[in-house]
């Protein structure tokens, strides 16, 4: 008998769980070693569960550090290594291929035909090229746009499994409570609290097939919200991709952003308000040379902050949506842009009083320094985040994450929100993409 190709899965708890899943998984011709780690915080270390992994894998499979790629190729003998995590330069995605070449193991990436599930109902897909796009304002835009269609929506997130696996295969949020019940973190309620506050179910969890087949029982129309700038989990009526001028060039550069640009049937250039001109048409230039099919929207991404008396003249100190700052590569977010408009006399810089964990962010993320990302993917996480702001000089606090930061900590400074929503230049646009579509029902990708 031919002997199983031995499979490492290169990944960051999210693309390689639904990679094993939907080609790995009750398949005899591999025999997954492990999975390795990368971009979050305390995921090496774990296993993914038997519940999950299948047959084959009673004792559930190893999860290890990224680090020890080449040692974990020889000592388990792999023959193939599958890359499944997003938002790295195309750069970083070669230098893997290159260790796990001279190490002795085939390098593999996986197409979106093979890894995306049907669903019975129609789905429109937000992605993008980027973390720190826009597709959270994306996302709230069209799911109102499907309800003024009629539509009964179900959102369906990119997958944060950061908790007990098996216990978060097929999650459902509809309320506070079930964010509570489930222990999300901020990262997580960042996603789903937006959805909650429309009105809309939102699934998550680590199962696709399932969560699918869930959704579809309440769903007219599935809303895929995805996760950093990964490809689509499922089949689509209308895939739309955020581009970001802030960035432009970052569409030709990163993956899997590259191909979400390629294979979009709508481009948004987002945030046109606060971009360069030239920096817009450089992003539409790129778009109809490697996209001619698409159709290509700009929109702006405007901020409003709920109080700007309490801002205006005062030494502030923002707080941005943390996978932005991070592998997201931003300096800056919305709450930058917010403090500017709302006139403070001073952003104040959090990171010479970083305590122990946002300390390590900022070393490993340079970028981020000046603002403070809101990490949060664990309790001790949300510990040191409070005590930062806490020991920051400032006269009070504003937080442009996208959920209610009171909800999570608590602090002895005043804390002010800034929002942000997406507006189309010309209006109607995407409307009538999305009502097109539904009405045709074509699949993208096939």
């Amino acid at each position: 008998m031919t002997q199983p190709t031995r499979t490492l899965i290169i990944g960051a708890a999210g693309r390689d769980f639904h990679n094993f899943n939907t080609v790995y998984r009750d398949n005899p011709a591999y025999k997954v070693v492990a999975f390795t780690a990368a971009q979050i915080p305390d995921i090496a270390g774990r296993r993914y569960p038997a519940a999950l992994a299948g047959s084959l894998y009673p004792e559930g499979i190893p999860i290890l550090d990224e680090a020890e790629l080449v040692d974990i190729i020889k000592r388990e003998k792999v023959d193939e290594c599958v890359f499944s995590y997003s938002d790295v330069t195309h750069e970083h995605v070669m230098h893997l291929a290159s260790l796990c070449i001279a190490a002795g193991a085939d390098y593999k990436l996986l197409s979106a035909a093979h890894t995306m599930l049907k669903s019975e109902k129609p789905v429109v897909a937000i992605t993008a090229v980027r973390t720190g796009a826009g597709k959270s304002q994306t996302t709230r835009y069209i799911s109102n746009v499907l309800k003024k269609l009629g539509k009964k929506v179900v959102a369906i997130r990119h997958p944060m499994p950061y908790g007990d696996l098996a216990a978060q295969a097929c999650q459902r949020f509809a309320t506070y409570a079930d964010l509570d019940l489930h222990k999300c973190t901020i990262e997580e309620r960042e996603e789903y609290e937006p959805h909650i506050d429309n009105g809309f179910v939102v699934y998550a969890g680590v199962d696709y097939e399932k969560i699918i087949r869930q959704a579809e029982k309440e769903a007219d129309v599935i809303l895929w919200d995805g996760g950093n700038n990964d490809l689509p989990f499922y089949e689509c009526a209308l895939h739309i991709v955020i581009a970001d001028p802030h960035r432009a060039g970052h569409e030709l550069t990163y993956h899997p952003g590259e191909a979400n640009f390629r294979r979009a049937k709508v481009i948004v250039i987002n945030k046109c308000d606060s971009a360069l001109e030239e920096k817009i048409q450089a992003v539409e230039e790129n778009a109809r040379r490697l996209n001619p099919g698409a159709k290509v929207i700009r929109a702006n991404s405007p901020v409003t902050v709920r109080k700007p008396e309490m801002v205006a003249g005062k030494r502030v100190l923002v707080i941005e949506d943390g996978p932005t700052l991070t592998h997201g590569s931003m300096s800056y977010g919305a709450g930058v842009v917010a403090a500017r408009k709302a006139n403070v006399a001073e952003i104040v810089d959090p990171s010479p009083y970083a305590v122990a964990s946002i300390a390590a962010t900022y070393a490993k993320y340079p970028n981020a320094k000046g603002i403070l990302p809101a990490m949060g993917y664990g309790e001790k996480q949300v510990q040191d985040l409070a005590a930062t702001i806490e020991a920051t000089p400032c006269d009070v606090v504003l937080s442009a994450t996208p959920i209610d930061i009171t909800r999570v900590l608590s602090v002895s400074k005043p804390i002010v929100r800034a929002t942000y929503d997406l507006a189309e230049v010309e209006p109607g646009q995407l409307e009538a993409a999305v009502a097109s579509a539904l009405e045709v029902g074509t699949l993208c990708g096939a």
